[in-house]
């Protein structure tokens, strides 16, 4: 898979999800608000990819300060923040990411400038790379569960693309593929931006695993033939109960999963378990443009002009409806996350 983000040459590059599976094409964002923009209009997307690169676009950020004083090039660095706090509100990973950043600059006081901003990028980069060998320990862990010759059932996009690399709910695919376990993926289109048409069927292909594009109206006829038997997705947030908010219409593939006594796996690091929030129903939920309902890519009309629209960008799952979290530490039952990811 070509690099989601990376540091090169000065700049954050990313590869612009908006322009798949059409065009392979990278960004090559100069300042932070560049990188801002692109988590904002989803060039950039999944919520451990946005964390990572969140934590770039703050080693950029500070690559840009021309304070010679480390409390001045501190204070230059809290605008850089919170414009890249204010890009998306779902996505925990975001924050984590922008606080150890902070939690890093604040480590830093007694060095030069010049060495703080060198030890903010090598930190993003570090961020970057365990992201990486935490979504490999996640595919371990999974492919465990996956047995040779079944069918297993995504939704949205949670492999490499959503990450730095490998990915969370792909990864355990990715991963049971390399073991050598004879298995298809359902991978549903994943409205109203198809992630899982034009991102996961693309990256899937790219590493010839054998896929299956259906609508998402079409998973509960699936389970009922018998065509289904497991379910892994990714998260955005997971609260300390282990309910989970992830993309819209993840909720209604959980209930089916559970109608039809289909397991249903959560595939997330730690950087997503948010215990700060106690239920899914503390979750913000960003609601998003209208015209990602009404139109194909902005551009193809498929609606009504002027029709009320309600767009929310995630739904969350009850902790109940989900057999098990899988993580870089294991697999647990959602009641067990916080006393495992307490510290």
């Amino acid at each position: 898979m070509v690099p989601t983000v990376e540091w090169k040459n000065g700049a954050v590059r990313l590869l612009d999800q908006s322009r798949l599976p059409e065009h392979v094409e990278f960004l090559d964002c100069q300042d932070y608000r560049a990188v801002a923009d692109a988590i904002r209009e989803l060039k950039v997307r999944g919520a451990p990819a946005i964390g990572v690169t969140a934590a770039l676009g703050v080693a950029l950020g500070a690559q840009g300060v021309s304070a010679t004083g480390f409390p001045a090039f501190a204070q230059a660095l809290v605008p850089v923040c919170d414009h890249l706090a204010a890009t998306r509100p779902t996505a925990v990973n975001l924050f984590w990411a922008i606080d150890r950043m902070k939690k890093k600059l604040a480590s830093l006081s007694a060095q030069t400038v010049p060495a703080a901003k060198a030890a903010l990028l090598a930190e993003g980069q570090a961020i970057l790379e365990e992201d990486i060998a935490l979504c490999k320990a996640m595919g371990r862990h999974g492919a465990e569960l996956i047995a040779s010759g079944q069918t297993v059932l995504t939704h949205c996009n949670a492999g490499a693309l959503a990450t730095a690399g490998y990915g969370t709910a792909l990864g355990v695919i990715r991963a049971a593929w390399e073991q050598g376990k004879k298995i298809q993926v359902i991978a549903d289109e994943t409205r109203p931006v198809l992630q899982g048409a034009r991102l996961t069927a693309w990256e899937l292909m790219q590493d010839k695993i054998p896929v299956t594009l259906i609508t998402d109206n079409m998973a509960g006829s699936l389970m009922r033939q018998g065509k289904i038997q497991l379910c892994v997705v990714g998260a955005d947030r997971i609260a300390a109960n282990g309910d989970v908010a992830n993309k819209i219409g993840t909720y209604s593939v959980a209930v089916l999963a559970k109608a039809h006594n289909i397991p249903f796996y959560v595939a997330a690091p730690y950087s997503t378990i948010d215990l700060k929030t106690k239920t899914g129903a503390d979750i913000p939920i960003e609601q998003r443009n209208p015209l990602e309902v009404t139109t194909i890519h902005g551009s193809h009309p498929v609606a009504p002009v002027g029709v009320a629209v309600y767009n929310p960008a995630f739904d969350v799952t009850p902790a109940e409806l989900i057999t098990g979290i899988i993580t870089e530490r294991g697999v647990f039952k959602p009641a067990e996350l916080a006393k495992q990811f307490q510290s």
